[in-house]
Formats: structure tokens, sequence, C-alpha cells
């Protein structure tokens, strides 16, 4: 059928209804760390690491109460047992149960490792904040500061302080706090560096917001995807840090329980009582790599170039 366009009236012509719209959202509108979240989430290692976490920290919580043993009590008629109904991780030279030894070893370790993780979050967020956002000749002195205390060896200034002070769980704390924060400072002033320059933080300062404000309020939290990867990846090297200084004896001393004790402890006779060495051993090396897994799996989930 051919249409005649010379003779074509308006009346020929219909209107359609257009019922789609012209913008439709692809996508439903999320925050930053609700869309890391649902990312972090659909990490399968990342979140069975995060239950692994979970467990640790609450059997460090009732492990050493569920136990019907104390961890310090010493029994030299049940000196080096294997594991047993009556003693479930068995037993070590001086007869004290393993299982509420473990688990108060994990207490211990845990909370040094997040101790040390929060006083290295707070100090490096603070002084990586001044430096990325003033910058200049203060931001100079202050990263030379902190390169001058990153050359000196770590494990040296922690030794000296411990020397110098009574081992106990606070200076373990101290002494990894130290330098501990110099890793994060530099993440925060890089990330910083980067938003100071940004369109709402240039409104935000002409409204006359105060430094304070800008620095707390608006670039701190733009910057908060790099700063939780990197303070979850502190507390693995400060359970280590503490695992190995007490392994030296310079940690937590006994009759106190600690991973880095029962591993020195277990040493000497490892061949003949393997359990004293094995379970001390696995749980260190199971809670430092669920916090690596952990993190890397939120370093996946804040990093933008990941995203769908």
């Amino acid at each position: 059928m051919t249409v005649d366009k010379q003779n074509l009236q308006p009346s020929d012509f219909q209107k359609l209804e257009n019922n789609v719209p012209e913008e439709a959202i692809k996508r439903e509108s999320v925050s930053a760390l609700r869309d890391a979240y649902e990312r972090v989430k659909s990490n399968k290692a990342a979140m069975f690491s995060f239950w692994i976490l979970v467990f640790l920290i609450v059997m460090a919580v009732i492990g050493p109460i569920i136990s019907p043993h104390d961890y310090r009590t010493n029994n030299l008629d049940m000196t080096n047992q294997p594991p047993s109904w009556e003693h479930w991780f068995g037993t070590d030279e001086l007869g004290r149960d393993m299982f509420a030894r473990t688990w108060m070893g994990a207490s211990i370790s845990l909370r040094v490792g997040i101790f040390a993780a929060l006083i290295d979050l707070i100090i490096g967020v603070i002084y990586g904040g001044i430096m990325g956002y003033y910058g200049g000749r203060l931001d100079e002195f202050m990263n030379r500061f902190a390169e001058v205390l990153y050359a000196i060896p770590y494990l040296l200034v922690v030794i000296l302080l411990l020397v110098v002070m009574e081992p106990s769980l606070y200076t373990v704390v101290l002494a990894l706090s130290i330098t501990g924060w110099i890793n994060m400072s530099w993440i925060v002033r890089g990330q910083i560096m980067q938003l100071k320059n940004q369109e709402y933080v240039l409104a935000s300062r002409s409204l006359g917001a105060s430094t304070s404000r800008v620095l707390f309020r608006h670039l701190i939290p733009n910057a908060m995807g790099p700063i939780i990867v990197t303070l979850t990846l502190t507390v693995p090297s400060a359970i280590f840090a503490e695992a190995f200084l007490s392994f030296l004896g310079l940690g937590v001393q006994s009759p106190a329980a600690s991973w880095g004790t029962m591993i020195n402890d277990a040493i000497k006779g490892w061949t003949l009582f393997p359990w004293r060495l094995f379970f001390p051993a696995f749980f260190i090396s199971l809670t430092m790599l669920a916090f690596n897994i952990l993190g890397d799996g939120l370093r996946d989930a804040f990093d933008p170039k990941l995203k769908k």
C-alpha cells in the first residue's frame, strides 16, 4: 500500500503514548558504604574469614570460662598429657590445661592486635590528615619526622622499650604503637591530598567552615575506604609482633598465657609432644590468614575501579 505524501493531513497522524521514561534509573542509588557492604557480602572468602574471626573472638571470651580447668593451675600428675575428654587440647609440662591456655592466649593476642591497631588509627589519621590538608613546609617537616622514625629498626625500638619498662600487656601495646602509626598516616596523607581540592571542599571553605570541620566532616569520612582496609591489615601484623616478642620472652610473662609464650614453651619438646605446638601455632596462623583475607575483600569492595 502506497501513501501519497503530498496529500497528508494532520488528522492522518495519531499521537502515541510513551510509557517508557526518558532517563530510566538502571540501578538503585546507594551510599558508598552500603555499596561496599553489599560487595563484601558477595565475597564468599571474605565472609567466611569474617565468621572465623567472630568464632575466634567468641571463644576468646567464653573459652576459659567453659573449660573445667584453670589456665594457671599446675597439676604435676598430669604433665604432657595428649588430648583427651578431660583435657581437650592436652596439657603442658606443668600439667596446665592447653584448651584454657589456648583461648586465654587468643584473648591476649586479639586485645593486643585490636588496641594497637586502634592507637595506630587515631594517631595516623590525625597526623596524616594534618600533613595532607596543610601541605607546604609543615607537610615536609612532619613527613621527614615520620621518615626518620620509620628508618629506625622497628624491632630495636620495641625491644629497647620492653627492656626499660616492665614487660606486660600494656607495654607491648605501647611498644607496637610507637612506629606502627606511620603507614596509616601516609595512607591518610595521600587520600587527603587527592580530596582537598574537590568542589565540595571548596564550597565548604567558602561558606566559612573551620579547618577541623572540613577535615573531620568532609575529608576523612571520604577517605574511610583505604583507612578501614589499612586498619584491618594492621591487626594481624600486631598479633604476629606480639607473638614474636612473647616467644623471645619480652612480651606477656608466665603464668599468663599467650600464643607466643606457649610456642616458646613447646618448641623444646615438639617432637615428643606435638599437640603443645600445634594448637597455638594453628590458631595464630588461622587468625592472621582470616584477617588478611578479610582485608583483601574490603580492599576490593572499596576499590572504585571494580564497581559495576
